[in-house]
């Protein structure tokens, strides 16, 4: 019995020892300050290592690196070290005794020390993990959450065991309270999960997420990438979001504002808030950017709304840089200077120059992105066209994805001189029945612009041509009919635009539109209207129930949108006759335009005019016919300015003065280009009396003769508008070209020609408006024909 006794006791003083040792060289590990004080333990204590002591050291050498700047980190170094292999070897023979957190924390660490892709240790860390869970192993959230994490960065974004994980947060979503949590599954499940479930992990998110902690920044970021990868602009997360990263402007860095910049670009979310926070945080950066990556990043955010002098300024150091951007880098300055219509010649020629050696770096969609790029751009270089052209050509060869298939296409059409092989006639072919609409567009446009070209040159390539032309046009068709989902028929159709679908597919698309109608929510009422106005084509059921639900939410409309985008709410509401109350106050209301002034700062210039013509055209139509708002008309100064720095007139409003004094009488009857009370802009004016004789105006000093160098434009403010004589009556004589009618076989007169028709005659014209298909139809070839028209129309006779 007391050796019995003498042996537990010695037997427990051995394991007491272990322990002590153990934990002795977990602390020496944890006490480490250099990646080589680890790699000499390791070297030292091999025979000592557990399961936990390997997991220790591989997180120990990830923390060391995550302390250094991105630029300064030593992940070759630590992958290559022998210590590291023997770690990793270690690892594997011990995978089954770890305990869950450190099984997740060991396949973590590695993954951030960059290991490769297929790693034989992060395929048995997996493989133990999803053993695990099979076998219901309890994960906490925290673990499952980095785990899910692991699978996402190692793009497992479809498997299996990611659908498994997904499982879990499904059953047990209302037990999540940890916001850090949501947010990392969020992302790592986003491929994998129903609209349902994704509506639950969104209300979900709205619970947890708080605008007022600063420490949610990281999360309001997930946040982002998970509807960026559902392809969902749903505006209360968004905004939500966009909150907690202005209130955390000092946690904003280049990189963060370049990653948040992308993510609202792609959702179609445009904060002008943001854009100025991140206009004047990179304002101060820019002196500060000396490496590639940084600098690039600065460039894509800065670029397009920059003022002239750090606009400049970035162009040239992008130049000087040139030589240092990688692959990426060249493609997102060459796709920035694309946004701001930058043709610098020199930076373009220096980006071509450095080009040819990152080629073959690019995958196929980076390629056909690139060459759009340099097309768009007018890059002047055969050499590099004539390289793009072989490596497009060899990635269709061997394409079996339709969509890389139509962008390859697509590009290659924008080619100068490209002689179309038979080949390319044949993939198109055997895509067609799985393209999405957007993709049948590009082929169609390309076939067209071909063979209108005449760039096909084997035998039978017209009959070839038409064939596939006619099997296009069906599995359009066939698309469409099978469509039954207004919001997925409006994601397809965003990008399809040109001659094909307008007379293929325009008409159909409409019916179907009409056909959803009752799945028109306030939430899809933006891209319906875009699309509908890109069309061109009158529908009234449709627009009636665009602008029934808009007012009918206009709320909601008001707490989810910019300021910006409300102006063009209301002018496209005006148009159709809407003036809701709440939303034309809220616009008008000084603080709101004091807001709206700062942050069209921040547009870039194609946006920044069309909000403020639209501000003016909307100020216009509530003073003429809403005037118990008491909104003052404050744009006559806008007006006189855009009035008086726009072109001379056209040929044809010289030859219609010529007419219109022979009809009248002289040239001291009629005026031309006249800006009248309110800012309209009208081709010609002319005031018959009582008995329809002509008045005259003053001497106009026009010699019609010579009118080259001479603006014939009316301000009625020269003169000053005197009161008509009892009967007399002032006319507005206007010739509507193409854009002033919808183009389908109704020829509608669209919205503003009609606003405007019906705002002159409020202010006391007779509007006489020239269709051009009357004005050039054969019916009025001759000029005597034409005289005949005008003096019909002028003096009313029918």
């Amino acid at each position: 019995m007391l050796a019995l006794r003498q042996v537990c006791l010695f037997t427990l003083r051995h394991y007491q020892a272990r322990a002590l040792c153990s934990d002795l060289l977990s602390s020496q590990i944890n006490s480490c300050t250099r990646e080589d004080e680890v790699f000499g333990l390791i070297g030292r204590n091999k025979d000592r290592l557990s399961e936990k002591h390997v997991g220790i050291a591989l997180n120990m050498l990830w923390q060391l690196q995550k302390k250094r700047p991105f630029l300064l980190r030593t992940n070759d170094y630590v992958r290559n070290h022998s210590q590291f292999l023997a770690l990793c070897i270690l690892a594997e023979n011990k995978v089954e005794y770890m305990e869950d957190e450190a099984l997740v924390d060991t396949l973590y660490s590695i993954l951030r020390l960059s290991v490769e892709d297929h790693n034989s240790l992060a395929e048995v860390l997996v493989t133990e993990a999803w053993k695990r869970l099979e076998r219901q192993v309890l994960l906490s959230w925290t673990a499952l959450s980095k785990f899910a994490l692991c699978l996402y960065k190692q793009r497992r974004h479809c498997s299996p065991i990611i659908g498994q994980v997904a499982h879990i947060v499904d059953m047990k979503l209302d037990s999540i309270q940890d916001v850090r949590v949501l947010s990392v599954l969020m992302m790592s499940i986003s491929d994998v999960i129903s609209q349902s479930f994704r509506d639950r992990l969104l209300h979900k998110a709205e619970q947890l997420l708080e605008e007022k902690d600063e420490f949610h920044f990281n999360c309001a970021k997930r946040m982002i990438q998970f509807l960026q990868n559902v392809k969902l602009r749903y505006h209360p997360l968004l905004e939500k979001c966009n909150r907690i990263f202005l209130r955390s402007a000092s946690h904003l860095d280049v990189h963060s504002i370049c990653s948040i910049f992308g993510r609202y670009e792609q959702l179609g979310f445009d904060n002008t808030e943001f854009r100025l926070v991140a206009k004047q945080l990179l304002s101060d950066s820019v002196e500060d950017c000396y490496d590639p990556e940084t600098f690039a990043k600065l460039f894509f955010v800065l670029g397009p709304m920059a003022g002239s002098k750090v606009k400049e300024r970035l162009l040239v150091t992008a130049a000087l840089m040139a030589e240092e951007f990688n692959s990426h880098q060249i493609l997102l300055i060459l796709k920035t200077m694309q946004k701001m219509k930058c043709r610098n010649s020199h930076l373009l020629k220096k980006m071509a120059s450095v080009l040819h050696k990152h080629l073959d770096n690019y995958h196929v969609l980076q390629l056909a992105k690139l060459t759009q790029y340099l097309v768009v751009l007018r890059c002047h270089n055969p050499e590099l066209f004539a390289k793009l052209k072989l490596l497009l050509l060899g990635y269709l060869k061997s394409s079996v994805i339709p969509a890389d298939t139509a962008a390859i296409i697509r590009v290659l059409a924008m080619l100068p001189s490209f002689q179309v092989e038979e080949m390319i006639i044949n993939k198109a072919a055997a895509v067609l029945p799985q393209c999405r609409l957007h993709h049948l567009n590009c082929i169609a446009t390309a076939l067209v612009k071909w063979n209108h070209h005449d760039q096909l040159h084997w035998q039978n390539s017209s009959e070839l041509c038409a064939k596939l032309l006619q099997k296009l046009n069906n599995c359009g068709f066939e698309r469409l009919q099978k469509g039954n989902n207004l919001n997925l028929l409006l994601e397809e159709l965003t990008h399809v635009n040109g001659e094909w679908f307008e007379e293929v597919l325009s008409e159909e698309t409409m019916a179907m539109c009409q056909r959803l109608i009752d799945q028109i929510t306030w939430a899809n009422v933006s891209p319906l209207s875009c699309f509908l106005i890109k069309t061109n084509h009158r529908c009234p059921a449709l627009f009636d129930r665009i602008a029934s639900v808009t007012v009918g939410n206009i709320d909601k409309v008001l707490q989810f949108s910019f300021l910006s985008t409300l102006v063009l709410l209301g002018h496209a509401l005006a148009v159709a006759g809407y003036f809701p109350p709440l939303l034309i106050t809220t616009i008008f209301n000084v603080s709101s335009l004091s807001k709206l002034d700062t942050q069209l700062k921040v547009l870039p210039d194609t946006q920044r005019q069309r909000v403020c013509s639209r501000l003016m055209k909307l100020n216009r139509a509530v003073c003429l016919e809403c005037p118990e708002f008491h909104i003052p008309w404050f744009h006559e100064q806008y007006c006189q300015r855009v009035f008086h720095s726009t072109s001379r007139i056209n040929p044809l409003q010289q030859h219609v003065h010529r007419m219109l004094t022979e009809i009248l009488g002289g040239s001291q009857y009629s005026r031309v280009s006249v800006l009248t009370p309110y800012c309209y802009e009208i081709d010609f004016e002319c005031v018959l009396d009582e008995n329809k004789k002509p008045l005259a105006y003053m001497a106009q000093n026009i010699p019609l003769d010579d009118v080259g160098g001479i603006h014939l434009r009316h301000d009625i403010k020269d003169d000053g508008k005197k009161a008509l004589p009892p009967g007399a009556q002032r006319i507005a004589l206007e010739f509507l070209d193409s854009r002033a009618f919808s183009k389908d076989y109704s020829r509608h007169l669209k919205g503003e020609p009609a606003v405007k028709k019906r705002h002159l005659e409020m202010l006391g014209y007779r509007v006489v408006q020239v269709p051009h298909f009357e004005w050039n139809s054969m019916v009025l070839s001759t000029k005597g024909e034409q005289l005949e028209y005008l003096r019909q129309q002028l003096y009313g006779i029918q």
